[in-house]
């Protein structure tokens, strides 16, 4: 399996898209930080509008790296797939365009061990692709723009919250944040590797995976209670933003701030419980169709 892991992880350093992926990252990320760096008080004074007049704030000490990443992150986990699709959408589809599957399966290997290869492959790129953005996002924002307490702004049905997480509160926020991320992309991955076993060709693979979320993505933020009800809870893209639910943080009575909390545990637990079982099903899924599947290329 290990033999099978390595040349998987070569194949996927030899494709081009792989660091198209890294570099749509860096570009886009940069051009975030130079924004804000140039003009993000006014931005602040965008988000702040409603309460300028309720009290002070000192805006440049709020435009921090801490809540430059938090900023990025919301708008990048929402493109992530895409990139992820590139790379997983060829998993099987590739071998089979290049007329080498077939090849593969002679050698003394099930086809379990080499989906597994290409499955473990392809997370171990989304996971690199991950902490990619995560020294880029934060790292790179807390070199530029510095370190302090971070600010939320969060709306709540028609009502807007401004929440504040201490500096020394912030970080294991984070780090739970792309543990999460990772979990929820990994459902990306197994939509995607499904998808490749029914093509001679990797785009319809990648373009049906894009697709596939796009949608799901548009109804899961519809607000038709028939769809919150039915359809919602079993779309995987319902819980792909789940990471945020760690920078909700819970408050006393008082409306006092509770270091180390978060506001709904259950909820981030039974949205990891979901994404898993999706996986798993997606998965076995595919183990079976890819044992029945006639290998004729």
């Amino acid at each position: 399996m290990w033999t099978l892991l390595k040349i998987e992880l070569f194949k996927i350093s030899k494709r081009p898209r792989t660091y198209i992926s890294f570099a749509a990252i860096l570009a886009i990320v940069m051009i975030f930080q130079f924004a804000f760096k140039a003009d993000g008080e006014n931005y602040m004074n965008l988000m702040l509008q409603g309460i300028n007049d309720s009290f002070q704030l000192d805006k440049q000490n709020a435009m921090n790296g801490y809540f430059m990443c938090y900023i990025i992150l919301n708008t990048l986990l929402v493109q992530i797939p895409i990139l992820v699709a590139l790379i997983a959408g060829d998993a099987i589809s590739g071998e089979a365009n290049m007329g080498t599957l077939r090849l593969v399966l002679t050698k003394p290997i099930s086809r379990q061990e080499l989906l597994l290869a290409k499955f473990y492959a392809s997370i171990i790129y989304t996971i690199i692709l991950l902490l990619w953005m995560a020294i880029l996002s934060l790292g790179l924002s807390l070199i530029i723009f510095g370190s302090g307490d971070m600010l939320i702004f969060r709306v709540s049905g028609e009502v807007s919250q401004i929440m504040q997480i201490t500096s020394d509160d912030i970080l294991w926020r984070y780090i739970a944040a792309f543990a999460y991320a990772a979990l929820a992309l990994t459902v990306i991955v197994s939509v995607a590797i499904l998808l490749s076993l029914f093509a001679e060709n990797s785009i319809g693979p990648i373009i049906t995976t894009i697709c596939i979320v796009l949608v799901f993505t548009i109804v899961s933020n519809m607000n038709v209670p028939l769809i919150d009800k039915h359809i919602k809870p079993y779309l995987f893209t319902s819980y792909l933003v789940g990471w945020k639910g760690f920078f909700y943080i819970a408050t006393t009575a008082e409306g006092v701030p509770i270091r180390g909390s978060i506001e709904n545990m259950n909820s981030i637990v039974k949205s990891i419980i979901i994404l898993v079982g999706h996986i798993g099903g997606l998965f076995m899924l595919s183990t079976y169709l890819f044992n029945k599947k006639d290998i004729l290329s």
